[in-house]
């Protein structure tokens, strides 16, 4: 009877294991001393703070660096250019040729050559390239759901004080949960998302707590992140824009760093309406964390740029009084130009407005995004370089029948 009962508990354990995210069951017990940066994908090859930020914290001029092409479609010339951009800002990059798409390769094989693992495990660094998040997790977690010998010395670099770096798919696996295969922007407001088709998870290096996503500005993917969100439970997410990197430290410290920003949206205080036919969220948090500024995950404070420091806005002194409107909210760049009209505006709210477009099954229904000041709305201008930082920004979205809207009579 009792070894009866020591067996179940073992299987037990073991299921526990296999329904945590890829990589998460180790570091559940062993907090990483290392660093994460995370690429909101297109990183320019001039975009020095960002390639040698990865390096310094590899270990500095001559680190080893490993580069995995696993995401890419064309992985051997995509994983030699990164390879030689590295080795330009100084690293002793390598590569690592660990991908589906290469040819005359198993990547089931090479995912667990001892050799290989003691190369990844002696760097001081990691890239991810970019390309399709699914292939990453398909050539690095066997068919069980644990780690191959390769990505388990990923996780021990990382462990040991080694940077995790990522690019676009590189940066979507950084999360627990990850767009697998995502449908558009709007189409994933409209139909949702389902685990194992829209979702799946990913290796978890940020930990179980924050999604992370990418492309985000330019592509309005703030909007798919919060169905995604809500279906997992996640209260914060970080999606960070293109050229644009988050760099978060073993004390879960982020900095934003390289050309544009990155998004926070806190949705402890959501709610949803099931009542309510289509997508409908209240009561969530929305800012926009510019290049320069820190925020702390685990104290969730905030710390602006030097060169905001001195630059918070005074709401009281806001000229501007005409409507705060966006046609399109999902546009390239439409949701910090409206975050930042209203902030510098006596107004109190803001309407962004998302349809499915022309041509498209269902162009008559839409999204109404309302964003409104609080008390604990706060924003930060740098007059040197007109950009900004806005804090806490609420954010009600619900579903908008637009054909109903033009056609009833007054």
């Amino acid at each position: 009877m009792r070894s009866a009962v020591k067996w179940m508990h073992r299987v037990l354990q073991a299921a526990l294991l296999l329904s945590v995210p890829f990589g998460a069951a180790q570091a559940i017990t062993t907090a990483p001393k290392g660093s994460l940066v995370i690429i909101g994908g297109n990183l320019q090859a001039d975009n020095a703070e960002v390639w040698q930020r990865i390096v310094q914290l590899a270990g500095g001029p001559g680190a080893r660096l490993a580069v995995l092409p696993s995401a890419a479609a064309d992985p051997g010339p995509v994983g030699a250019a990164i390879v030689a951009r590295f080795r330009e800002y100084g690293a002793d990059a390598f590569l690592v040729p660990l991908a589906v798409k290469l040819a005359d390769s198993d990547y089931r094989q090479v995912a667990e050559d001892p050799q290989l693992a003691d190369a990844v495990r002696g760097a001081g660094g990691v890239f991810f390239a970019g390309g399709d998040q699914a292939r990453i997790t398909q050539a690095l977690v066997r068919a069980d759901g644990s780690r191959s010998a390769v990505l388990d010395a990923v996780w021990e670099l990382y462990r040991n004080g080694g940077v995790v770096a990522g690019s676009s798919a590189g940066a979507a696996i950084m999360s627990s949960t990850m767009f697998y295969a995502p449908n558009t922007v709007f189409s994933t407001l409209r139909l949702g998302v389902t685990e194992g088709r829209e979702i799946a998870p990913g290796l978890g290096f940020i930990g179980d707590d924050v999604f992370v996503d990418q492309h985000l500005l330019v592509r309005g993917r703030f909007a798919r992140m919060i169905p995604a969100m809500l279906k997992k439970g996640y209260k914060f997410g970080l999606g960070i824009d293109e050229n644009t990197a988050m760099v978060i430290d073993q004390h879960r410290q982020v900095e934003i760093v390289g050309r544009r920003g990155a998004l926070l949206i806190d949705l402890r205080r959501a709610t949803t309406d099931d009542s309510h036919g289509g997508f409908n969220v209240a009561n969530a948090v929305i800012s926009y964390l510019d290049k320069g500024d820190r925020y702390d995950l685990s104290s969730h404070t905030f710390i602006p740029s030097q060169a905001k420091a001195a630059g918070k806005i005074d709401r009281r002194a806001a000229q501007m009084a005409q409507p705060v409107f966006s046609a399109d909210i999902l546009a390239r760049n439409a949701l910090v130009a409206l975050m930042e009209n209203l902030m510098n505006n006596r107004r109190s709210e803001a309407i962004g407005i998302a349809t499915s477009g022309r041509n498209t099954p269902l162009p008559e229904l839409g999204f109404q995004f309302t964003f409104s000041k609080t008390r604990d709305s706060v924003g930060y201008a740098s007059a040197a370089l007109d950009s900004y930082s806005i804090l806490n920004m609420r954010l009600d979205i619900r579903p908008l029948d637009i054909g109903q809207s033009l056609t009833r009579k007054n």
